[in-house]
């Protein structure tokens, strides 16, 4: 399979005013973000999906360390990894365009080879050895030693320790306002090109698949509810649907880069990291589900 293939992806536009970055219609917490986004800009733009290449290691790269933030996880490495393995996974990029520059060219808000998302799955068993895969597990451990129950630390702990479990480190990020419709075929390749390296023999044959995501919460106050909102909305979906699962605050770790712009007026909310143990051989279902919820369906 090319390295350079395109992908099928429906065009899509980031809106910062768009509905889904709002935390809050309250406006009476009175906390606003120090960095707090005034603006009324639009920016449009045609997406597509291609396989990783060389050039976009910085991206991906950058992309992992706003997952991880200042975790010790060598995110060079781990795009370099993902980008090795062309023949599985997809990042989200700016079309390419034939004709004249665009107004968002024009603008120079948007850099040429911008990364915006990746959609991707790496073999934590067969890579154990490398450098941040080691990492990672040592992080992951850590994390639940901390913050999970006994029980879902012995399982964790189980997944990571025996090679013969096949996990996957499922990835799934983008930039913060890209529509959620657009994990839906994202996902979708990922599963193809999943069961094309299987008829291979290649090593991608999982039993369980983790998934750390993003979400921030509006802590419980006043005799309201915690509110969660996830920065992926189908990370919601799959967090209902994980076999088990743990989460911890990372507002320690974060700075303002990091945290997210809030729409002035709206509430700071705590960023929080969950990591999801899913079901692999549910994943078409899965898929099928995140569509579903998506669309409202």
């Amino acid at each position: 399979m090319s390295a350079n293939k395109r992908k099928n992806l429906n065009t899509m536009e980031v809106d910062p005013n768009d509905e889904d970055s709002s935390s809050s219609d309250d406006d009476d917490d009175g906390e606003q973000h120090p960095d707090a986004y005034r603006g009324n800009e639009e920016v449009q733009i045609d997406f597509e999906g291609r396989a990783p290449v060389d050039p976009d290691s910085q991206g991906i790269s950058q992309l992992l360390q706003r997952l991880f933030l200042r975790a010790h996880i060598n995110c060079n490495q781990m795009a370099d990894l993902l980008i090795a393995q062309n023949y599985v996974g997809s990042v989200i990029c700016q079309c390419e365009d034939d004709g004249a520059e665009s107004e968002t060219d024009d603008d120079n808000m948007v850099e040429d080879g911008t990364i915006f998302g990746i959609t991707s799955v790496l073999n934590l068993s067969a890579k154990k050895d490398q450098p941040s895969i080691k990492q990672l597990r040592t992080y992951l451990l850590e994390r639940s030693k901390a913050h999970a129950t006994e029980q879902v630390q012995q399982q964790l702990s189980e997944l990571l320790d025996n090679e013969q479990r096949d996990v996957g480190l499922l990835i799934n990020e983008r930039f913060i306002n890209i529509p959620a419709q657009i994990s839906v075929p994202l996902l979708q390749n990922l599963q193809q090109e999943i069961d094309a390296a299987k008829a291979k023999k290649m090593k991608f044959k999982f039993g369980t698949l983790l998934l750390l995501v993003k979400l921030y919460r509006k802590e419980a106050k006043k005799g309201k509810p915690a509110e969660d909102h996830y920065t992926n909305a189908e990370d919601e979906l799959l967090s209902e649907r994980a076999k088990f699962s743990f989460e911890y605050s990372v507002a320690s770790e974060c700075d303002s880069g990091m945290s997210g712009d809030w729409l002035e007026g709206d509430a700071v909310m705590t960023p929080y990291r969950k990591l999801l143990a899913l079901d692999a051989n549910k994943l078409p279902q899965l898929i099928k589900d995140v569509q579903s919820y998506i669309n409202g369906e």
